[in-house]
């Protein structure tokens, strides 16, 4: 009695080399997403804070002007708030707080921990 058998092999599945290979891809693809992401992230950070702090300062003109307010007067932010859409928010988007000295020039300022948590993204501060 002979037996002619023959042996099929499943080849289906994948290898490990193979599987290997996708994940070092899909961590080089990663590798260099990320920063892209982070950064990007930081940068609508700070357009959002110095969009904050004009609207703020814009607020605070029309309050002085309005009110007959001479430059050098300290600022009174819940006068001013009533000038703003929303309300008046004393620290921005990182925590740290705006610095509201007097009407004029420089009368609202970003601080320098956010500045510096902002730093190397390309935010031109400006005048804040």
């Amino acid at each position: 009695m002979s037996r002619n058998t023959t042996y099929h092999r499943d080849n289906r599945g994948f290898t490990l080399v193979e599987i290997m290979i996708v994940v070092a891809i899909v961590g080089l693809l990663a590798a260099l997403a990320v920063p892209g992401f982070v950064k990007s992230r930081k940068q609508s950070q700070g357009r959002r804070i110095m969009n904050d702090c004009r609207q703020m300062d814009a607020a605070i003109d029309q309050w002085s002007v309005n009110s007959g307010i001479a430059d050098g007067t300290a600022v009174d932010s819940n006068a001013a708030s009533t000038y703003l859409k929303t309300a008046w928010n004393p620290v921005d988007l990182l925590g740290n707080s705006y610095a509201v000295a007097t009407t004029g020039t420089g009368q609202i300022q970003i601080s320098t921990a956010t500045k510096s948590s902002l730093a190397g993204v390309g935010i031109d501060w400006g005048i804040y």
